[in-house]
């Protein structure tokens, strides 16, 4: 059964008959009010799959103040007026791939992103894992994104100036009789297209990984599986597009869209109208909100919270593969999280999987930590808590529909969504940035010729990493600029030099966060106790800023309110 009654009867057993069930736009309209989030979201999921192409759930729940994004506090006219081919609202991994993709064409390209960096939300709150397509059902457009974006990596590594680890991955089998299901699932995910996946015995998961878990009954392996850092990858498709001629404008807020009919006239910011002629809706948590500016809102975004656990790198030589030991039958929307090796040298734990009504809820709780401990850690019988150094958490956008929302409006002529993407988003993103691309260069072409980038560079300008770097080479970088000769990150051996290259990038670092996302200073064990007044000194200095006025992230986040001991002021003792 099919349609809005459909729907009614699932309502019905979850004992919301009360909800009004509606269609627009060959979407199903959700409204009325529940009592928790958890009914909120469990309407959502019983409405899709009815053959509508969306949800739009507008229930209500009772005594939940509404959700509202962060909004930066600036307000000025320095882009009034502006006038770009394509416009791409967003910042995360997609985005700015999206940006690189389409600089490969003589446009006048602007990406626009709310916080004061790119990678500030989902695109660096992930464990980096570059998925092998395993999770995803066939038909969907996760799995062909997942699969095509896997294999693309390891050219825009070679190309962006990335590091990719294919380490591989073992999917252990927690009970004897998950064996039975061995040959199946290894056949399925092989008609799925998935490359090079092996069922392996309980003896041979020991040898290659001898600290595995004693409860593992065999596993699969499956060797496409990678490793990123996936905050250097945005910013590497970021800068890299910068480099061929887009322009990245941050602290600048899409707040509407001025309309002409069905078409996107102007993209309406905290900074001005810019006139567009294609927009990309990269919105991330927010894209639903985007596309209801357009008059064309077929989705809901609901988030999806998962926090992840850093252990110390002295755990990296404790762990070759990445592991998880998933529940084969299981409804949750979730692969269950695991331990992961880091291109840093790192391991991961995590994430787990929780609804929450708020997109930027970036908390952690104790029994976030506890799912980890108890669930994850002992996937690796040498692992202790004393080995977690921080944790994090990230929001993933996700649609009711479970699937990725990659193609044009079919209601305005100049809208192209790349929305509902979560993991394994940062595995597909190569691939849907072509696709996005291609689809809005279709779009431009409807009205004048598009001709291809005759300057266009692939190669992204890579500054030293002295991580990489013999010893030398390291030499011979000092002699040539001594600054990369002062370590100021002693945890992550990180110099001067390299921090002076972060912040005068093409997208540069003007904040601590914004230095930790492309050299990881700050990210060691001490977590910036040591470096962080050396970096506040040299943001202040390179920038031009006071140091009262060097922020940690967000404009508002200073770190020092005063000088203690300025002329004319008494220090306080």
């Amino acid at each position: 059964m099919t349609g809005v009654r459909a729907v009614h009867k699932a309502l019905n057993k979850l004992g919301l008959a009360g909800i009004e069930v509606s269609s627009r736009h060959q979407a199903v309209v959700l409204e009325g009010e529940v009592e928790s989030w958890d009914q909120y979201v469990a309407a959502g999921y019983a409405a899709a799959g009815k053959g509508f192409r969306g949800v739009v759930n507008d229930i209500q729940v009772n005594g939940l103040q509404g959700d509202t994004p962060y909004l930066p506090p600036d307000r000025d006219n320095s882009l009034e007026g502006e006038d770009f081919d394509a416009v791409i609202i967003g910042g995360g991994v997609v985005g700015c791939a999206v940006a690189r993709e389409l600089t490969r064409w003589n446009l006048r390209i602007a990406l626009v992103e709310k916080e004061d960096d790119v990678a500030k939300q989902a695109s660096s709150r992930n464990n980096g894992m570059i998925h092998p397509g395993l999770a995803p059902s066939r038909g969907t457009k996760k799995l062909d994104y997942n699969l095509r974006g896997n294999e693309m990596y390891s050219q825009a590594a070679a190309e962006l100036g990335f590091e990719l680890k294919r380490c591989g991955s073992l999917v252990l089998l927690e009970k004897p009789w998950y064996r039975l299901f061995q040959p199946a699932i290894k056949a399925w995910a092989t008609k799925k297209g998935v490359p090079g996946i092996e069922s392996i015995s309980r003896q041979s998961v020991q040898q290659r990984e001898p600290r595995v878990t004693s409860r593992q009954q065999g596993a699969l392996f499956l060797p496409s599986t990678g490793v990123v850092a996936p905050y250097k990858v945005t910013m590497a498709y970021a800068e890299n597009a910068v480099e061929n001629g887009a322009q990245v404008f941050l602290n600048t807020a899409v707040l509407g869209f001025d309309m002409d009919r069905d078409r996107i006239r102007g993209v309406i910011t905290n900074r001005g109208v810019l006139q567009s002629g294609v927009v990309i809706n990269a919105a991330g948590v927010w894209a639903d909100r985007v596309a209801a500016y357009a008059h064309d809102r077929f989705f809901t975004i609901h988030g999806r919270k998962g926090t992840i656990a850093i252990l110390d790198k002295n755990t990296s030589s404790l762990q070759k593969y990445v592991l998880g030991m998933p529940q084969l039958v299981s409804k949750t929307h979730s692969k269950g999280g695991g331990v992961n090796p880091t291109v840093e040298g790192n391991l991961l734990m995590g994430p787990n999987a929780v609804e929450v009504p708020h997109r930027e809820d970036w908390g952690t709780t104790p029994q976030d930590m506890e799912y980890l401990v108890q669930r994850l850690m002992g996937l690796n019988t040498s692992l202790k808590r004393g080995d977690i150094i921080t944790y994090f958490a990230g929001v993933r956008a996700c649609t009711f529909e479970e699937d990725f929302i990659i193609q044009p409006s079919d209601s305005v002529q100049n809208l192209v969504h790349a929305a509902g993407i979560q993991s394994p988003g940062l595995a597909s993103a190569p691939a849907i940035a072509q696709d996005v691309a291609q689809m809005a260069v279709n779009i431009l072409q409807r009205r004048r010729e598009v001709k291809p980038n005759p300057t266009f560079r692939p190669q992204r300008r890579v500054v030293p990493d002295l991580s990489r770097l013999s010893f030398s080479e390291r030499a011979e970088l000092i002699r040539k600029n001594p600054a990369y000769g002062r370590i100021v990150c002693r945890c992550e051996v990180i110099s001067e030099g390299e921090i002076v290259d972060a912040i005068n990038g093409p997208v540069p670092a003007t904040n601590l966060d914004a230095i930790k996302r492309r050299v990881r200073a700050g990210m060691g064990r001490c977590q910036g106790g040591f470096c962080t007044p050396s970096l506040v000194e040299i943001v202040a200095r390179e920038t031009g800023l006071k140091p009262q006025e060097v922020c940690k992230g967000r404009p508002g986040s200073n770190l020092l309110a005063a000088e203690t001991k300025a002329p004319g002021r008494e220090a306080n003792v």
